[in-house]
Parts: structure tokens; sequence; C-alpha cells
């Protein structure tokens, strides 16, 4: 499998939205609730400052994606934020972290000087372990920030790397 990460094209979506739907679904970390359609994907995907994809070059098959946008505006607009969401039968094969690196070259190329994670479930483990290798600082924890799927609340962790 050879790895590759690029801007996203209209014949990704349905596999974009079949996988970030399995994430909303699964309803322990994207604070989402609603599904995507393919008409609201398209339109939700458009919108960001930059949707990338993680495509096996061998077989053109979408593993992942991740959205970049600002986290706020004006005077905090240098700020930039992101999701990603990696296939339930593509985890454990480093493809979040391919993710992640090129979101932050983006980032960049973009014009943001910092990355922040607002609502990084505790629970997360495997992400929160990739963002503090690749040098993200945990600002501390909010208490039952999150609600899960199951109706229980967990504490999330806002995450920065300067880019």
């Amino acid at each position: 499998m050879n790895i590759i990460i690029r801007k996203h094209t209209e014949d990704d979506l349905p596999r974009m939205i079949q996988i970030w739907n399995e994430i909303v679904e699964e309803g322990i970390a994207f604070p989402q609730e609603e599904l995507l359609t393919i008409e609201s994907g398209r339109e939700f995907f458009a919108s960001q400052t930059y949707t990338g994809v993680a495509v096996d070059s061998e077989t053109d098959r979408i593993h992942g994606l991740y959205i970049l946008h600002p986290n706020n505006i004006g005077r905090c607009g240098h700020i930039c934020n992101a999701s990603y969401a990696v296939a339930a039968d593509s985890r454990g094969l480093h493809i979040g972290e391919k993710l992640v690196k090129d979101c932050m070259a983006q980032g960049k190329m973009h014009g943001f000087k910092v990355l922040q994670f607002n609502a990084v479930v505790a629970t997360n483990i495997h992400a929160r372990h990739l963002y503090e290798r690749l040098g993200f600082v945990r600002l501390g924890t909010i208490p039952g920030g999150f609600r899960m799927e199951d109706g229980r609340y967990e504490d999330i962790c806002p995450y920065y790397r300067e880019l």
C-alpha cells in the first residue's frame, strides 16, 4: 500500500461521506450528530479551507480524510482547526499521522500560524499520543465537555501547535 495525501475531488465524495459518517455514528470523537448526504457533504467539504484525502495510489481506495478551516475570525483568524477521519478498517496503518502532517503543511501554506484542536476526547488515546508525538501541547482538560453516544459525558483536551 502506498498512501498519498491529496486534495479531494468530486469523485471522492461518496467514500469521504461514508468514512465521515462512520465516525459520526460511532459517537465517540466528532461533535456532529447529523449524517452527511451527498448534497450536504459536497457543501460541507467545499466550505473548508482545504479538504485532503488519504488515497492508496495503487488501488485509488480512500482510507481517510481531513478538513482544515479557521478556528476563529479577525484577530484570531491566524489559528486554524482540523478534524481527521480514518476508515475503521484502515486504522492502525499510520494513516492518521500522514493526514496530520499534511494538514500542518497545508495550514502553513494557507497562512495559518497555529493549529488548534478544541475538543480531543480524553479517551481518544491513539489521537492524543499522535498529537503529543508530533509536538502538540495539551492546554488542559475541560471536564465533561463531550457527550458520548451512550449519553455519558467525557472530558476533552484542547491541543495546539505552532506551524
